[in-house]
């Protein structure tokens, strides 16, 4: 017989996971990874995002690129030009959290096939179950 874990309430688990949880929400985005990513390289122009990021609107790259800003991930530079040239970098913060995604896209590819292999093994057994099991 197994003890039951009576130290895991939901007041526990929002106390712990809920600021997580809204950090990695904002992080692990489709856009926020993608924009990380391509700013990765060095200061990069709106325009030249927005050419990047296949299927991003300019609306949701201008949300995205505020909110990554306000978390302190991205820096804004508005060079007195005319017109305006603004660029974005990753914060040396931003930069850590590259490298975190760079060994998590390493780990997903090195596992890719036997994850898939798993999925189809469980999907096999798991057939002739009612849905709702």
């Amino acid at each position: 017989m197994s003890q039951r874990n009576t130290g895991v309430t939901p007041q526990v688990v929002n106390v712990h996971a809920c600021p997580v949880r809204e950090v990695l929400d904002r992080v692990a985005g489709k856009w926020s990874v993608q924009i990380l990513v391509a700013a990765a390289h060095g200061p990069i122009r709106f325009t030249e995002l927005e050419r990047g990021i296949e299927g991003i609107s300019r609306r949701m790259l201008t949300l995205t690129l505020r909110n990554l800003e306000r978390d302190g991930l991205v820096s804004r530079t508005v060079h007195a030009t005319v017109p305006p040239k603004v660029e974005y970098e990753l914060t040396p913060v931003a930069r850590e959290l590259h490298e975190t995604l760079l060994r998590l896209t390493d780990w997903a590819e090195r596992h890719r096939v036997h994850i898939a292999e798993s999925r189809a093994a469980y999907d096999t057994e798991h057939a002739r179950e009612p849905a709702d099991a």
